[in-house]
């Protein structure tokens, strides 16, 4: 009975943790082999045979019959087996079962932590291969516990992932219970244990998802040459077809933008801008850059360096909320980009650097940031713009808008 509870519990395991049937049988037969090396020096003369399907085994210890026993655990007297079985003569092999009760409790209680451990090694290798192949591939999951630092999610064989909060959007909020969706980024060993990390904040999150929405994506005719994200807020995606049949920046958007809606949802209203691509810099820039237009374009490849100027209205535009347009174009372009205003009379506008006995530099550089940064560049904005943009308070922006204004009268 207790050999039968013990099979069916490995039996159970096995089905539980989905090991093969191959690898099942190698493991207890080496459990069995080692426990036997333990209580005889050798499993070398013993047969184990074992029906993992009907849920038993039998152990079969086989010794050759001698007149005088030298080695007791590969010989037994034939004064010893004749009390068995009379039939037998010197030189031949005689097998016995071996029973389980033989092990002791001592010995089942080893051969149950030794099976439960390689199992257990042997479902974390599995579960560690089975991830590590899966790097880029989006997952969804169920939120099964939330803490300040990372979420615990469970995928739908039960395996743990971890979704830390620096993978996360800014924006994101999980609650336990609710369905999680993420591309796996990593998968490493802490401690014999395998750590699948998730990732939403990734470049290659944004790729998956459009791979899922854009069936021309998915099948090849549409490729994807970069992808660059500050996440939550702002993205570049740039496209390219290989059909001049098909408008690649269309066709990622989709008709009334339904294709580009779902993904914007799910990267929590990040505001995404699909440019069609091209090896000439200057027009690449162009478009990394709209909605802003580019009056003219100075390219320094020594330095990586490109400089736009642009006319004083447009200037805001391309740099964006916080930079974050100039910067992700820079990183699509891969060159540093800087900005110059391009005024067709130079005296109807002064810079704001000739304001600097009046105004606090580090409000001018704040200004500057936003792309602000002559007085007529200030006055065009809206006052409320101005506070929203560059953090400033509402008097402040007031008092210097009088103090440029008083220039031009």
């Amino acid at each position: 009975m207790e050999g039968l509870n013990l099979i069916g519990t490995f039996a159970e395991f096995k089905e539980l943790k989905n090991i093969d049937r191959t690898t099942m049988m190698s493991v207890l037969e080496d459990i069995f082999k080692n426990q036997l090396i333990k209580m005889y020096g050798s499993a070398d003369n013993f047969d184990i045979i074992i029906n993992i399907d009907k849920g038993d085994f039998e152990i079969w210890r086989n010794r050759i019959v001698v007149e005088e026993v030298e080695d007791p655990n590969t010989e037994i007297s034939l004064e010893e087996v004749s009390k068995i079985d009379a039939s037998y003569e010197v030189g031949e092999e005689f097998s016995e079962e071996v029973k389980l009760s033989s092990f002791g409790r001592r010995g089942i209680l080893n051969l149950r932590q030794n099976l439960s451990g390689r199992i257990m090694d042997i479902e974390k290798a599995n579960l560690y291969n089975k991830y590590k192949e899966r790097v880029g591939e989006i997952i969804v999951g169920e939120v099964y516990q939330v803490w300040k630092k990372e979420i615990l999610i469970m995928d739908e064989d039960g395996n743990e992932l971890l979704l830390p909060k620096t993978e996360q959007i800014p924006s994101d909020f999980f609650r336990k219970g609710d369905t999680a969706k993420a591309v796996v980024s990593q998968v490493e060993m802490r401690n014999n244990n395998p750590v699948i990390i998730l990732s939403r904040t990734s470049p290659v999150f944004l790729q998956r998802l459009f791979e899922q929405e854009v069936p021309e994506i998915f099948d090849g005719l549409i490729t994807i040459k970069k992808i660059v994200r500050i996440p939550g807020e702002r993205a570049k995606v740039a496209v390219e077809s290989y059909d001049e049949r098909i408008d690649p920046v269309g066709a990622c958007v989709g008709v009334k933008g339904s294709r580009i809606h779902g993904i914007v949802r799910e990267l929590r209203n990040e505001n995404i801008d699909i440019i069609n691509w091209t090896s000439n810099m200057q027009l690449l820039t162009q478009r990394a850059l709209s909605p802003a237009k580019i009056v003219s374009i100075k390219v320094n490849e020594e330095e990586q360096k490109i400089g736009v100027y642009l006319k004083p209205s447009d200037v805001s535009l391309a740099i964006g909320k916080g930079g974050s347009n100039i910067k992700l174009a820079g990183q699509l372009i891969g060159m540093e980009i800087d900005v110059f205003r391009d005024i067709e009379d130079e005296e109807e506008d002064v810079l704001l650097s000739e304001f600097s006995d009046e105004i606090d530099e580090w409000i001018i550089e704040a200004l500057r940031s936003i792309g602000c940064d002559t007085a007529k560049s200030v006055l065009a904005l809206p006052v409320s713009e101005i506070v929203r943009r560059a953090d400033l308070e509402e008097e402040t922006v007031i008092e210097i808008q009088k103090i440029l204004q008083e220039e031009f009268e």
